[in-house]
């Protein structure tokens, strides 16, 4: 639940404020190790990445060894404790993982893959959120075997073409991709679940400031530009919906992106009253390096690249918290978005969660 929720069913519970400087740092250090280990490493978010290893089995072992090392690696030198999973497929390796967590190391050998992933809830699949998980419950589907067990035509009629082939594949064991160690993210975004109670303008709008204020650092501090924004929202009856809007010039100045992203959430406010709202989302995509775009003219050094620059430079120094806008003061500390991964935008790779 989130935090004003809890706070409110046990006033007395104390509050532990996240220190993501600290996350920030261990996760540079753990990464430091994965590459350590192996060229080829693609992060997934600020805790989780998949490792290729197969081609060090000469040199340092077999998968399972290199596991081992890695593990004792991380908690000697970083102290901290990571679950691993070693499997043939990057779906694979990802639930052994979760499946041996809080400390384990699982493999799944290839001939006890489908023994490994048929019993497991449909939702652990890539792409199995709270409305396909209960759709699948209602057609008496709990296992991913049970899916498994389905014509690949059968899965695409009762789910969608798109999202049925996709778990269909999963489910087979058909997952193809290659761990990209080189893939620089097409977007980044951020989104937060709002509960089911309703939502004031101002709230909603102070949500919106958050995840942009800090989508902007971010995009400074990768040297990068973006020429659209996304705003994505999921209404009180689980709809969703999805507006986006070209930036021209493209720019990295949380002024023009935060103008960008309210005018995108006034075209939905009547959705929004009829309806309420669970989740808002932004996304910043067709991102480009700052040095690579031609300065148009005249070249307009405003206030709000200063105002930026001078708040970027205050955050590095003093803490991503050491600063924040007028709005955020005197509010419940439950209301801070937290920074979620750069990753790849859902709709260009594969299904959004629900």
């Amino acid at each position: 639940m989130g935090g004003r929720q809890a706070r409110e069913l046990c006033p007395d519970a104390l509050v532990v404020p996240p220190r993501m400087d600290a996350y920030a740092a261990a996760s540079r250090d753990v990464f430091a190790i994965f590459r350590d280990t192996t060229p080829l490493v693609e992060g997934l978010s600020i805790d989780e990445a998949f490792l290729e290893v197969g081609g060090l089995r000469y040199i340092a072992g077999t998968p399972e060894q290199v596991a081992v090392r890695l593990r004792e690696r991380v908690l000697a030198e970083v102290g901290l404790a990571i679950s691993v999973g070693v499997a043939r497929t990057k779906f694979l390796a990802k639930d052994a993982s979760a499946v041996s967590k809080p400390d384990g190391l699982l493999v799944v050998e290839p001939d006890q893959e489908q023994a490994f992933l048929h019993p497991l809830p449909v939702e652990r699949l890539w792409g199995v959120g709270t409305v396909t998980a209960a759709k699948l419950h209602r057609l008496g589907i709990t296992t991913v075997g049970q899916l498994a067990e389905l014509e690949a035509a059968t899965s695409e009629r009762l789910l969608g073409r798109t999202t049925g082939a996709h778990l269909h594949n999963l489910a087979r064991l058909r997952d193809p991709r290659p761990v990209e160690a080189t893939r620089r993210s097409s977007s980044i975004g951020s989104q937060r679940a709002l509960g089911s109670r309703p939502r004031s303008p101002d709230e909603v709008d102070l949500i919106l400031t958050q995840i942009v204020d800090r989508l902007g650092r971010r995009l400074r501090d990768g040297d990068r530009v973006c020429r659209a924004v996304v705003l994505r929202l999921r209404f009180g009856d689980f709809a969703k919906a999805t507006r986006s809007h070209t930036v021209h010039p493209a720019s990295d100045r949380t002024g023009v992106l935060l103008a960008v992203t309210r005018e995108l959430l006034a075209c939905a406010r009547s959705e929004i009253a009829e309806r309420g709202i669970t989740l808002v989302g932004v996304s910043l995509s067709q991102l480009a390096h700052t040095g690579s775009l031609q300065p148009e003219l005249p070249i307009d050094w405003d206030d709000g690249a200063r105002l930026d620059s001078v708040l970027d430079a205050v955050r590095d120094r003093f803490g991503a918290t050491s600063v924040s806008r007028v709005t955020q003061l005197d509010r419940d500390p439950g209301w801070s978005t937290p920074v979620l991964p750069e990753r790849d935008c859902p709709d260009c790779d594969r299904p959004e969660r629900d």
